[in-house]
């Protein structure tokens, strides 16, 4: 078996693309991946681009080779979009195995621990403040909405939501200085008393839709520095926070702030490879380590779980993408002993269920293991063909 060709789709999804990719062998055994050029980086299609070459006519299955043989190649300039890329590629090849094999992709990583894996609905109320008209989703700008949405959690099934930081003003805005996006606050990063008190309102309305015995969890991203990250964990830390998520590059800092909260930390999710969360896991630094499997690769990133199990540390996979990353992470989180939960996205553009041929089968708030072999979905590249990406 050799690998015969390397081809990236996209398709629209709303405020972003999906990007996916197709590796061919020429025994025409197809292996898919899902990676994400919008939040990971331009450029990232034509990294993979470069690197097929690298893998074209070479056995697929010796994906842990290919690996090392592509980090190798990009050694002076590994990280960011090039781990992305051969992330991409690595996590397409053990798709393409587990299909040879004609069984899970799993059965592969030592099989399942779990057959059901607890899910948070992400970015609640994010998506409907920001991109309500891009994504055809109803919009949210009233802290009533925001109870409704609490509500709405709950009647679906979840036991568990997540959101980020909302400032319901005469002109409501989703607070992201950290990203650049409109509104106060950036570059200075500062928790501003009229941002606590804008997030104190928004955690209660959503204490008062969800109920007393569903967690929620808090995003704060990179928007925050260190004594706005603590400002802002004390300010919360009445709402009974399941964990309060902060992007920051200093595991040192990290740790401080760990120290200073009664909330548990969640962090990592932007870390490439163990060389990346060892000083995070060193200096214990986080409660629980999110890891980007499209990012690093589902085969690297289970190393970088027995890494975390290791220093007593849970792991949850970052999954804001599409169903064929939903399904490649099923994979990862039943295979790790210390799972925590996984995280989804409910709200989705209408043509979301049509991009693959499976979707994942979702019952009481968690997510059901396929059983089909691979990641037990595929692409359905005409779908993917009819929803063209977005140009920016």
């Amino acid at each position: 078996m050799k690998i015969a060709s390397v081809e990236s789709l996209h398709a629209d999804a709303g405020h972003r693309n999906f990007d996916f990719l197709k590796i061919t062998t020429d025994d025409g055994i197809v292996g898919w991946s899902e990676y994400n050029e919008s939040f990971g980086g331009p450029g990232l299609s034509a990294v993979i681009d470069r690197l097929a070459p690298v893998i074209l006519g070479r056995d697929p299955r010796a994906y842990e080779s290919l690996v090392a043989l592509m980090y190798a190649v990009r050694r002076q300039a590994s990280g960011g979009v090039v781990q992305q890329a051969i992330g991409a590629i690595e996590n397409a090849l053990l798709d393409i195995k587990a299909r040879a094999l004609g069984i899970p992709a799993y059965e592969l990583l030592g099989g399942p621990l779990r057959d059901r894996i607890r899910l948070y609905w992400s970015h609640c109320g994010t998506y409907r403040l920001a991109w309500s008209r891009e994504m055809q989703i109803p919009p949210l700008r009233t802290l009533q909405d925001v109870v409704n949405a609490g509500k709405e959690v709950v009647a679906k099934g979840y036991t568990a939501l997540k959101t980020n930081v909302f400032i319901l003003s005469d002109d409501p805005y989703l607070h992201s200085p950290g990203f650049a996006r409109l509104g106060p606050g950036f570059p200075e990063l500062n928790a501003e008393r009229y941002v606590l008190d804008a997030l104190r309102d928004q955690l209660a309305a959503f204490r008062e839709g969800a109920g007393p015995d569903t967690d929620i969890l808090v995003d704060l991203n990179f928007n925050f520095k260190t004594e706005g990250f603590l400002k802002v964990a004390r300010a919360i830390e009445p709402f009974d926070i399941f964990w309060v998520e902060i992007d920051t590059r200093d595991p040192k800092a990290l740790h401080h702030i760990r120290r200073g909260t009664s909330i548990p930390v969640a962090s990592c999710e932007c870390l490439f490879g163990r060389r990346d969360y060892r000083p995070y896991f060193e200096n214990y630094a986080v409660d629980v380590a999110i890891i980007d499997t499209p990012w690093n690769g589902v085969a690297e990133s289970l190393k970088i779980a027995a890494m975390a199990d290791a220093y007593e540390v849970n792991v949850a996979p970052h999954n804001f993408y599409g169903h064929l990353a939903t399904m490649m992470n099923a994979h990862f989180c039943a295979v790790v002993p210390n799972f925590r939960i996984m995280e989804i996205d409910p709200d989705t553009v209408p043509w979301y269920d049509d991009l693959v041929t499976a979707k994942p089968a979702i019952e009481d708030g968690h997510l059901c293991l396929p059983t089909g072999p691979g990641w037990g979905t595929e692409v359905n590249e005409a779908a993917v063909r009819a929803h063209p990406p977005r140009t920016r």
